[in-house]
Protein backbone atom coordinates (compact mmCIF):
# COMPACT_ATOMS: atom_id res chain seq x y z
CA UNK A 1 0.00 0.00 0.00
CA UNK A 2 1.20 3.78 -0.89
CA UNK A 3 2.21 5.72 1.98
CA UNK A 4 0.74 8.73 1.25
CA UNK A 5 -2.99 8.07 0.58
CA UNK A 6 -4.67 9.59 -2.28
CA UNK A 7 -7.24 10.77 -1.22
CA UNK A 8 -5.04 13.36 0.95
CA UNK A 9 -3.85 14.56 -2.11
CA UNK A 10 -6.78 14.66 -4.42
CA UNK A 11 -8.13 17.78 -2.80
CA UNK A 12 -5.32 19.35 -3.74
CA UNK A 13 -4.90 18.56 -7.25
CA UNK A 14 -8.92 18.57 -8.18
CA UNK A 15 -7.90 22.59 -6.83
CA UNK A 16 -5.50 23.18 -9.64
CA UNK A 17 -6.48 23.70 -13.36
CA UNK A 18 -6.64 19.93 -14.57
CA UNK A 19 -3.89 20.08 -17.05
CA UNK A 20 -1.59 21.60 -14.81
CA UNK A 21 -2.39 19.11 -11.95
CA UNK A 22 -1.80 16.49 -14.71
CA UNK A 23 1.91 17.70 -15.56
CA UNK A 24 2.57 18.15 -12.04
CA UNK A 25 1.64 14.80 -11.16
CA UNK A 26 3.89 13.55 -13.85
CA UNK A 27 6.53 15.71 -12.93
CA UNK A 28 6.63 14.38 -9.79
CA UNK A 29 6.44 11.07 -10.66
CA UNK A 30 9.24 11.19 -13.38
CA UNK A 31 11.59 13.00 -10.57
CA UNK A 32 10.84 10.19 -7.81
CA UNK A 33 10.69 7.05 -9.97
CA UNK A 34 14.14 5.68 -9.56
CA UNK A 35 14.47 7.38 -5.80
CA UNK A 36 13.03 5.65 -2.79
CA UNK A 37 10.34 7.79 -2.36
CA UNK A 38 8.19 5.24 -4.62
CA UNK A 39 7.04 4.09 -1.92
CA UNK A 40 5.13 6.99 -1.30
CA UNK A 41 2.65 5.93 -4.00
CA UNK A 42 3.45 2.15 -4.98
CA UNK A 43 1.04 -0.60 -4.57
CA UNK A 44 1.91 -4.33 -4.95
CA UNK A 45 1.49 -5.79 -8.07
CA UNK A 46 -1.29 -8.57 -7.61
CA UNK A 47 -0.26 -11.94 -9.35
CA UNK A 48 -2.92 -13.09 -11.98
CA UNK A 49 -1.24 -14.38 -15.28
CA UNK A 50 -2.82 -14.15 -18.17
CA UNK A 51 -1.79 -15.01 -21.64
CA UNK A 52 -3.29 -12.82 -24.77
CA UNK A 53 -2.06 -12.35 -28.55
CA UNK A 54 0.90 -14.33 -26.91
CA UNK A 55 2.01 -12.18 -24.46
CA UNK A 56 2.27 -13.19 -20.77
CA UNK A 57 0.24 -10.38 -18.88
CA UNK A 58 0.93 -10.30 -15.24
CA UNK A 59 -2.26 -9.44 -13.97
CA UNK A 60 -5.32 -8.38 -16.30
CA UNK A 61 -4.87 -4.40 -15.44
CA UNK A 62 -3.33 -1.79 -17.73
CA UNK A 63 -2.65 1.82 -18.00
CA UNK A 64 -4.35 3.42 -21.36
CA UNK A 65 -2.69 5.43 -23.22
CA UNK A 66 -2.61 9.04 -22.91
CA UNK A 67 -1.74 9.58 -19.10
CA UNK A 68 2.14 9.28 -20.21
CA UNK A 69 2.06 10.53 -23.85
CA UNK A 70 5.80 11.49 -23.88
CA UNK A 71 6.86 7.98 -22.05
CA UNK A 72 8.16 9.89 -18.64
CA UNK A 73 7.21 7.85 -16.53
CA UNK A 74 7.34 4.30 -17.18
CA UNK A 75 9.14 3.01 -13.97
CA UNK A 76 7.01 5.30 -11.80
CA UNK A 77 3.61 3.57 -13.13
CA UNK A 78 5.24 0.08 -13.31
CA UNK A 79 5.33 0.81 -9.26
CA UNK A 80 1.84 1.13 -9.25
CA UNK A 81 1.06 -2.54 -9.77
CA UNK A 82 0.18 -2.54 -13.54
CA UNK A 83 0.05 -5.60 -15.37
CA UNK A 84 0.99 -3.35 -18.34
CA UNK A 85 1.25 0.07 -19.13
CA UNK A 86 0.74 1.78 -22.56
CA UNK A 87 2.05 5.12 -23.20
CA UNK A 88 1.83 7.63 -26.37
CA UNK A 89 -0.13 8.55 -28.09
CA UNK A 90 2.60 9.60 -30.15
CA UNK A 91 3.38 11.37 -33.71
CA UNK A 92 6.23 11.11 -35.78
CA UNK A 93 6.99 14.90 -35.32
CA UNK A 94 6.08 17.14 -31.73
CA UNK A 95 3.46 18.89 -31.95
CA UNK A 96 1.63 20.92 -28.85
CA UNK A 97 -1.90 20.33 -29.88
CA UNK A 98 -4.60 22.16 -29.51
CA UNK A 99 -5.44 25.30 -28.02
CA UNK A 100 -5.85 25.44 -23.84
CA UNK A 101 -7.51 24.97 -21.80
CA UNK A 102 -8.56 21.82 -23.36
CA UNK A 103 -8.81 19.78 -20.40
CA UNK A 104 -12.01 19.63 -18.11
CA UNK A 105 -13.07 17.84 -14.92
CA UNK A 106 -17.06 17.31 -14.51
CA UNK A 107 -16.61 15.59 -10.69
CA UNK A 108 -20.26 14.75 -10.19
CA UNK A 109 -19.96 12.00 -12.68
CA UNK A 110 -16.24 10.71 -12.12
CA UNK A 111 -15.63 12.34 -16.14
CA UNK A 112 -13.49 13.84 -17.89
CA UNK A 113 -13.64 16.07 -20.88
CA UNK A 114 -10.08 16.49 -23.18
CA UNK A 115 -9.45 17.43 -26.39
CA UNK A 116 -5.54 17.76 -26.23
CA UNK A 117 -5.18 16.51 -29.59
CA UNK A 118 -1.88 14.10 -29.43
CA UNK A 119 0.40 16.92 -27.97
CA UNK A 120 3.50 15.20 -27.85
CA UNK A 121 7.31 15.75 -28.62
CA UNK A 122 7.52 13.50 -31.14
CA UNK A 123 9.16 10.12 -31.60
CA UNK A 124 12.40 10.99 -31.35
CA UNK A 125 12.26 12.07 -27.45
CA UNK A 126 9.62 9.46 -26.98
CA UNK A 127 12.47 6.60 -28.12
CA UNK A 128 14.76 7.86 -26.10
CA UNK A 129 12.56 7.88 -22.91
CA UNK A 130 11.63 4.23 -24.02
CA UNK A 131 15.00 3.55 -23.93
CA UNK A 132 15.93 4.90 -20.38
CA UNK A 133 13.15 3.00 -18.63
CA UNK A 134 14.40 0.31 -15.98
CA UNK A 135 11.78 -2.09 -15.37
CA UNK A 136 12.98 -5.25 -17.54
CA UNK A 137 16.09 -5.31 -15.89
CA UNK A 138 14.75 -3.72 -12.48
CA UNK A 139 12.93 -6.66 -10.77
CA UNK A 140 10.81 -4.51 -9.08
CA UNK A 141 8.88 -7.14 -8.74
CA UNK A 142 8.44 -11.48 -8.77
CA UNK A 143 7.49 -13.21 -11.37
CA UNK A 144 7.14 -12.34 -14.93
CA UNK A 145 7.75 -8.13 -16.33
CA UNK A 146 5.17 -5.90 -16.80
CA UNK A 147 4.38 -5.23 -20.43
CA UNK A 148 4.58 -2.48 -22.49
CA UNK A 149 2.48 -0.81 -24.85
CA UNK A 150 3.40 2.13 -27.41
CA UNK A 151 0.43 4.10 -28.78
CA UNK A 152 0.82 5.66 -32.43
CA UNK A 153 -0.97 7.98 -34.43
CA UNK A 154 -0.84 10.14 -37.29
CA UNK A 155 0.43 14.39 -36.96
CA UNK A 156 -2.13 16.84 -37.01
CA UNK A 157 -1.15 18.38 -40.60
CA UNK A 158 -0.53 15.36 -42.15
CA UNK A 159 -3.73 14.97 -45.13
CA UNK A 160 -5.89 11.97 -44.02
CA UNK A 161 -4.92 10.64 -46.86
CA UNK A 162 -1.09 9.71 -46.04
CA UNK A 163 -2.01 9.10 -42.77
CA UNK A 164 -1.28 5.65 -43.13
CA UNK A 165 2.35 6.91 -43.71
CA UNK A 166 2.62 8.47 -40.58
CA UNK A 167 1.68 4.70 -39.22
CA UNK A 168 4.32 3.45 -40.41
CA UNK A 169 6.89 5.88 -39.22
CA UNK A 170 5.72 5.22 -35.93
CA UNK A 171 5.65 1.81 -36.42
CA UNK A 172 9.17 1.71 -37.80
CA UNK A 173 10.57 3.34 -34.44
CA UNK A 174 8.84 1.81 -31.62
CA UNK A 175 8.75 -2.36 -32.74
CA UNK A 176 12.03 -2.72 -30.96
CA UNK A 177 10.81 -1.79 -27.85
CA UNK A 178 7.30 -2.47 -27.48
CA UNK A 179 5.79 -5.71 -26.02
CA UNK A 180 2.86 -4.53 -28.39
CA UNK A 181 1.97 -1.80 -30.39
CA UNK A 182 -1.53 0.26 -30.51
CA UNK A 183 -2.77 2.16 -33.79
CA UNK A 184 -4.91 4.60 -32.65
CA UNK A 185 -7.76 5.72 -35.04
CA UNK A 186 -10.59 7.02 -32.40
CA UNK A 187 -9.33 10.28 -30.84
CA UNK A 188 -12.07 12.46 -31.78
CA UNK A 189 -9.32 15.15 -30.98
CA UNK A 190 -7.74 14.98 -34.36
CA UNK A 191 -9.63 16.19 -37.75
CA UNK A 192 -10.57 13.33 -39.61
CA UNK A 193 -9.08 10.60 -38.09
CA UNK A 194 -12.24 8.40 -36.95
CA UNK A 195 -13.21 8.32 -40.60
CA UNK A 196 -10.12 5.52 -40.54
CA UNK A 197 -12.86 3.45 -38.93
CA UNK A 198 -14.22 2.97 -42.04
CA UNK A 199 -14.79 -0.26 -44.29
CA UNK A 200 -12.32 0.70 -46.94
CA UNK A 201 -9.88 3.35 -45.24
CA UNK A 202 -9.70 0.55 -42.06
CA UNK A 203 -8.94 -2.26 -44.83
CA UNK A 204 -6.23 -0.59 -46.38
CA UNK A 205 -4.49 0.75 -43.12
CA UNK A 206 -4.49 -2.51 -41.19
CA UNK A 207 -3.05 -4.30 -44.69
CA UNK A 208 -0.23 -1.81 -44.70
CA UNK A 209 0.54 -2.19 -40.72
CA UNK A 210 0.41 -5.83 -41.04
CA UNK A 211 2.96 -6.04 -44.00
CA UNK A 212 5.06 -3.67 -42.55
CA UNK A 213 5.08 -5.80 -39.34
CA UNK A 214 5.90 -8.50 -41.20
CA UNK A 215 9.16 -6.80 -42.55
CA UNK A 216 10.05 -5.96 -38.59
CA UNK A 217 9.54 -8.89 -37.36
CA UNK A 218 12.39 -10.45 -39.91
CA UNK A 219 14.10 -7.87 -39.25
CA UNK A 220 14.29 -8.00 -35.14
CA UNK A 221 13.66 -11.94 -35.05
CA UNK A 222 10.58 -11.07 -32.92
CA UNK A 223 6.97 -10.90 -33.83
CA UNK A 224 4.88 -8.20 -31.59
CA UNK A 225 1.12 -8.25 -31.64
CA UNK A 226 -0.66 -4.83 -33.08
CA UNK A 227 -3.84 -3.35 -31.60
CA UNK A 228 -6.40 -1.06 -33.37
CA UNK A 229 -8.06 1.03 -30.64
CA UNK A 230 -11.32 2.21 -31.69
CA UNK A 231 -14.40 4.80 -30.83
CA UNK A 232 -17.72 4.11 -28.28
CA UNK A 233 -19.20 6.14 -30.90
CA UNK A 234 -20.15 2.74 -33.66
CA UNK A 235 -23.42 1.30 -34.21
CA UNK A 236 -23.86 -2.03 -34.89
CA UNK A 237 -23.49 -1.84 -38.50
CA UNK A 238 -20.33 -0.13 -37.89
CA UNK A 239 -19.16 -2.60 -35.39
CA UNK A 240 -19.87 -5.42 -37.75
CA UNK A 241 -17.79 -3.87 -40.38
CA UNK A 242 -14.89 -3.42 -38.15
CA UNK A 243 -15.23 -6.93 -36.96
CA UNK A 244 -15.23 -8.34 -40.58
CA UNK A 245 -12.09 -6.59 -40.85
CA UNK A 246 -10.36 -7.75 -37.97
CA UNK A 247 -11.14 -11.23 -39.10
CA UNK A 248 -9.65 -10.63 -42.15
CA UNK A 249 -6.79 -9.60 -41.36
CA UNK A 250 -6.52 -10.98 -37.29
CA UNK A 251 -7.51 -14.70 -38.42
CA UNK A 252 -5.82 -17.68 -40.44
CA UNK A 253 -7.64 -19.74 -43.15
CA UNK A 254 -8.46 -22.00 -40.41
CA UNK A 255 -10.14 -19.27 -39.91
CA UNK A 256 -8.79 -18.80 -35.81
CA UNK A 257 -7.46 -15.89 -34.27
CA UNK A 258 -3.38 -15.87 -35.39
CA UNK A 259 -2.88 -13.51 -32.14
CA UNK A 260 -1.26 -11.43 -34.26
CA UNK A 261 -3.95 -8.65 -34.14
CA UNK A 262 -6.04 -7.38 -31.32
CA UNK A 263 -8.31 -4.62 -31.02
CA UNK A 264 -9.35 -1.65 -28.26
CA UNK A 265 -12.18 -0.83 -26.87
CA UNK A 266 -12.81 1.75 -26.50
CA UNK A 267 -11.48 5.21 -26.79
CA UNK A 268 -13.70 8.55 -25.55
CA UNK A 269 -16.94 9.01 -26.64
CA UNK A 270 -18.89 11.86 -28.39
CA UNK A 271 -21.44 11.80 -26.37
CA UNK A 272 -22.72 13.98 -23.48
CA UNK A 273 -26.05 12.69 -22.40
CA UNK A 274 -24.62 10.95 -19.76
CA UNK A 275 -23.41 14.53 -18.94
CA UNK A 276 -25.95 16.78 -19.91
CA UNK A 277 -26.89 20.48 -17.95
CA UNK A 278 -23.57 20.00 -16.39
CA UNK A 279 -20.77 22.80 -16.14
CA UNK A 280 -18.20 21.77 -19.32
CA UNK A 281 -20.89 19.38 -20.76
CA UNK A 282 -20.54 21.44 -23.83
CA UNK A 283 -17.61 21.19 -24.56
CA UNK A 284 -15.56 19.89 -27.32
CA UNK A 285 -13.51 16.70 -26.80
CA UNK A 286 -13.62 13.42 -26.08
CA UNK A 287 -15.57 12.68 -22.45
CA UNK A 288 -14.00 9.77 -20.38
CA UNK A 289 -14.60 8.15 -16.88
CA UNK A 290 -17.64 6.66 -15.67
CA UNK A 291 -20.58 7.64 -18.12
CA UNK A 292 -18.52 5.54 -21.02
CA UNK A 293 -18.06 2.17 -18.86
CA UNK A 294 -22.34 0.97 -20.83
CA UNK A 295 -20.91 2.41 -23.93
CA UNK A 296 -17.98 0.72 -24.22
CA UNK A 297 -19.19 -2.87 -22.79
CA UNK A 298 -21.53 -2.89 -25.38
CA UNK A 299 -19.10 -2.12 -28.25
CA UNK A 300 -16.88 -5.17 -25.96
CA UNK A 301 -20.08 -7.56 -26.33
CA UNK A 302 -20.47 -7.24 -29.89
CA UNK A 303 -17.19 -7.80 -30.90
CA UNK A 304 -16.79 -10.63 -28.87
CA UNK A 305 -19.69 -12.03 -30.07
CA UNK A 306 -18.69 -10.96 -34.05
CA UNK A 307 -14.92 -11.90 -33.60
CA UNK A 308 -15.22 -15.53 -31.84
CA UNK A 309 -13.56 -16.64 -28.61
CA UNK A 310 -9.50 -16.43 -28.37
CA UNK A 311 -9.19 -12.87 -30.41
CA UNK A 312 -7.70 -10.90 -28.51
CA UNK A 313 -9.59 -7.50 -26.79
CA UNK A 314 -8.75 -4.72 -24.36
CA UNK A 315 -11.61 -3.00 -23.08
CA UNK A 316 -10.99 0.21 -21.61
CA UNK A 317 -13.83 2.73 -20.53
CA UNK A 318 -15.04 4.05 -17.40
CA UNK A 319 -13.24 1.35 -14.87
CA UNK A 320 -13.52 3.07 -11.29
CA UNK A 321 -14.06 0.26 -9.56
CA UNK A 322 -13.06 -3.43 -9.13
CA UNK A 323 -17.26 -4.22 -10.27
CA UNK A 324 -16.13 -2.32 -12.96
CA UNK A 325 -13.52 -4.15 -14.53
CA UNK A 326 -15.02 -6.71 -13.69
CA UNK A 327 -18.11 -6.45 -15.75
CA UNK A 328 -15.73 -5.58 -18.82
CA UNK A 329 -14.48 -9.27 -18.49
CA UNK A 330 -17.58 -10.43 -18.36
CA UNK A 331 -18.51 -8.55 -21.26
CA UNK A 332 -15.83 -10.25 -23.32
CA UNK A 333 -12.53 -8.85 -22.64
CA UNK A 334 -9.39 -10.72 -22.02
CA UNK A 335 -7.68 -7.39 -19.80
CA UNK A 336 -8.36 -4.52 -19.15
CA UNK A 337 -7.12 -0.47 -18.92
CA UNK A 338 -8.06 2.46 -16.63
CA UNK A 339 -7.47 5.86 -16.91
CA UNK A 340 -9.98 8.77 -15.66
CA UNK A 341 -10.16 5.99 -12.93
CA UNK A 342 -6.66 6.71 -11.72
CA UNK A 343 -7.15 10.64 -11.58
CA UNK A 344 -10.22 9.97 -9.24
CA UNK A 345 -9.05 6.81 -7.21
CA UNK A 346 -5.86 7.11 -7.64
CA UNK A 347 -3.22 4.14 -7.30
CA UNK A 348 -5.50 2.15 -4.97
CA UNK A 349 -7.78 1.29 -7.76
CA UNK A 350 -5.38 -0.85 -9.96
CA UNK A 351 -5.14 -3.23 -6.81
CA UNK A 352 -8.82 -3.53 -6.33
CA UNK A 353 -9.52 -3.96 -9.75
CA UNK A 354 -6.66 -6.75 -10.22
CA UNK A 355 -8.01 -8.26 -7.15
CA UNK A 356 -11.54 -8.36 -8.21
CA UNK A 357 -10.24 -9.86 -11.65
CA UNK A 358 -8.02 -12.16 -9.72
CA UNK A 359 -11.48 -13.23 -7.52
CA UNK A 360 -13.20 -14.41 -10.52
CA UNK A 361 -10.99 -17.46 -11.36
Amino acid sequence: MSLLPYGAARPFLFGMDPEQAHELTLGAIARLQHSPLTCLYSERRVDDPVTVAGLHFPNRVGLAAGLDKNARCIDGLAAMGFGFVEVGTVTPLGQSGNPKPRMFRLPAKQALINRLGFNNEGLEAFLRNVQQARFRRQGQHAGAPMLLGLNIGKNAATPIERATDDYLTCLDGVYPHADYVTVNISSPNTKNLRSLQSDEALDALIGAVMERREQLAARHSRRIPVFIKIAPDLDDTQIGLIAATLRRHGCGSDGLPTQALGVIATNTTLSREAVAGLPHADEAGGLSGAPVLEASNRVIRQLRQALGQGFPIIGVGGVLSGADAVSKVKAGADVVQIYTGLIYRGPALVREAAQALAALR
